[in-house]
């Protein structure tokens, strides 16, 4: 019997690095292991990179190439057993991220052990010398108060838990994504088998202030894989509507023309290019989205 079974939920960590932030991540493992409540096992990956010196009983696995965030993610997904089996709960954390309150990974066991239908938890990220959360930050359209916890439809990739039974159920994150919306693909494929997705205002990591353009691949990315994420698992008659307004809204941001050249690349490679599987939602799962407060059409 396993410690789940026991009424003990089993938890894991996974934390994905670049190699680069050798202190940050050293002070966010400490704060992993400093969690009351059992022990729990972590995982580093090194995405195409060496690992720094690691705590006693962290394992460290060092990629030879960069898969990309979620590629990186389902490598530490699997080293906790086929899909994560070995335990009940992962958590997924950014290297320069840290875990302020000791009750955290308690507090997590009791919210899946309270609804056996909780297949993901989104914590809330707010900056360490600030305490400010930033928009981007809180899952769900009506995102003003970000210390307002809700059933949401998406999460946070690098703040968050998931119940290893959501990989069992839907697989793991779509590796060809290497970067943005694979949570989302996630959160609709788990939404789609009938799991549900909080956003916890009481589960805070701490995490700097960055823009998410800062990377060079953003704009690109981000559309690129906003066609993925339509054609993968939306119904036909929504994936022209979904990707309409995803256009309008990037016109009306007016970015730069770099960024705007760069976003339609993008968008015209998100067509042109395999997406992977297509598993269509359902319409009830539409309809479920949108009682939530996002229909999948933006």
């Amino acid at each position: 019997m396993s410690a789940g079974d026991a009424g003990r939920l089993t938890v894991g960590a996974v934390v994905l690095t670049m190699g680069d932030r050798p202190k940050e991540l050293r002070a966010l493992l400490d704060s992993v292991a400093g969690q009351r409540g059992d022990p729990i096992e972590v995982v580093v990956v090194g995405n195409g990179a060496r690992l720094p010196e690691l705590p006693e009983g962290v394992r460290g696995i060092e990629l030879p190439e960069n898969l990309g965030i979620p590629g990186g993610r389902n490598v530490g997904i699997e080293a906790f057993g086929a899909a994560g089996a070995d335990v009940d709960v992962l958590l997924f954390l950014d290297d320069d991220g840290l875990l302020p309150d000791k009750e955290t990974a308690e507090l997590v066991r009791e919210a899946f052990a309270a609804d056996p239908r909780l297949g993901i938890i989104s914590f809330r990220i707010a900056d360490p010398d600030t305490g400010v959360t930033q928009r981007r930050h809180v899952p769900r359209l009506r995102a003003s108060d970000p210390m307002r916890s809700s059933r949401v439809t998406t999460f946070l990739g690098g703040a968050n838990a998931v119940r290893t039974a959501v990989f069992q159920k839907v697989g793991g994150l779509p590796e060809n994504f290497f970067y943005a919306h694979e949570e989302t693909d996630l959160a609709w494929r788990a939404l789609d088998a009938g799991w549900a997705i909080d956003y916890r205002a009481d589960l805070l990591l701490h995490h700097p202030t960055t823009a998410p353009s800062r990377h060079a691949m953003y704009h690109r990315m981000v559309a690129r894989n906003r066609v993925w994420l339509a054609r993968r698992n939306l119904p036909l008659p929504l994936i022209p509507v979904y990707l309409g307004v995803w256009l309008l809204l990037t016109l009306l941001r007016r970015p730069s023309w770099p960024a705007l050249r760069a976003w339609f690349a993008g968008f015209a490679e998100g067509w042109r290019t395999s997406c992977g599987q297509r598993r269509a939602m359902r319409w009830r799962t539409v309809w479920r989205l949108t009682r939530l407060g996002r229909p999948p059409v933006i």
